[in-house]
Formats: structure tokens, sequence, C-alpha cells
């Protein structure tokens, strides 16, 4: 699961998503601010979206948070108060992880892209960065494959110019970070951020 929250690119909404549906296969059941996305298919909550989230109690950070005790708080005090039973499974797998680059070689078959070897904590993926400032040795944001981005892009494992690629390398303006440099480039973290954790968003 997926959880979002930029209040000042987005508004005053929470985002949690499961499942990313187009406009076809899903339907929207609206009480009061809590909005559920339904998966028409399976009839399975898909998503759900708390509108004025900050009245029902507090989100910390920016762009993907985690789902901490304050957050599951605030989604079950939204739903109390709409009158709907919350049904939505609160249990969060990290899909935002801190990564060690290992390796960065030039793409065979592009010039301004990188191969990059990406150790995720349980596993080291391969991933193919066009950013111009990866380098090996740093520590990253990686989306892994499942993750959905705050535009909606959902990542997949992909194959770019016929090399395969296994989640993204984010940039702070990918993730939503509030104040993110416009320029291109990834967010590269500190030292002292811990390889296969979830990431934090602002905290």
């Amino acid at each position: 699961m997926n959880i979002f929250y930029n209040e000042k690119g987005i508004g005053d909404v929470l985002m949690l998503t499961k499942e990313k549906l187009s406009n076809e296969r899903r339907t929207v059941d609206q009480s009061g601010d809590v909005v559920q996305i339904i998966n028409k298919e399976n009839g399975e909550i898909a998503g759900i979206n708390i509108l004025n989230a900050s009245t029902y109690g507090n989100v910390s950070g920016s762009g993907a948070i985690d789902l901490d005790s304050e957050v599951k708080q605030l989604v079950s005090t939204a739903f109390q108060k709409s009158g709907k039973e919350l049904v939505f499974n609160l249990e969060q797998t990290p899909t935002f992880v801190i990564g060690y680059v290992e390796s960065k070689d030039k793409h065979p078959n592009a010039d301004k892209l990188s191969v990059c070897q990406v150790n995720v904590g349980d596993s080291i993926l391969q991933i193919v960065c066009g950013a111009p400032n990866v380098e090996a040795g740093q520590k990253v944001v990686v989306a892994l494959v499942g993750a959905v981005m705050p535009s909606g892009l959902t990542i997949k494992d992909a194959k770019l110019r016929g090399v395969d690629s296994s989640g993204m390398i984010c940039s702070a303006m990918e993730l939503g970070i509030e104040d993110a440099p416009t320029e291109k480039g990834i967010l590269v973290l500190p030292e002292t951020a811990e390889i296969g954790t979830a990431f934090q968003g602002n905290k």
C-alpha cells in the first residue's frame, strides 16, 4: 500500500492506494470526507482518500509517508465520524525504500542512461536511471515494482532500450516532497540512511 500527503501540491488530502485503477474499472463511494475507490470487477476497496485530513489528526511529512500510529488513528477517526465501517486493511509493506547504488555502468544503447545495481536490503535490483547525478556509492530512494507515485504512475518491471529495469531511483520532485529542486537529478540521502528501510518522506 502507498500513502501520500502533499498539502501544498494536492491539498489537505491523505491518499492510501492499494491498487491503481483506470476510470473504467473503478467506482467511488463517498461519505462525508471519506472517499473509497472500489474495484468494479471484484468489489474490493482499492484505495481511500481522506479529505480535510488535518481535521482528523496529525500528518507528519510530505510525499510518500509511513503508515504510523498517527495515520492509522486519523483514518479510523475519519471513518468513525463519516459513519462508515473501516474494512480496509491498514497494514503496509514499504514500496519506497532506501537503496545503495553498488555500481553504475553506461547503458549500451543510450548515452544518457545508466545501468545501476542497487542494494535494497533483501536483494540487488538492476535499475536503469536517466538522472545525470546518479553515482555508485550513493544512498537513494527506490520505488519498488508496484509502487504508485504521487503522479499516479505505477512502477512496473520494464525493459528500457533493451535493458531490464526493476524499480525506479527517485528525485525529490517525483516523490512529491515540498520545495523540491526543479533541476533534473535524483534525491541523494545522507550516509546515515539505513539500507532497506522504508523511506519516510520529509520526516
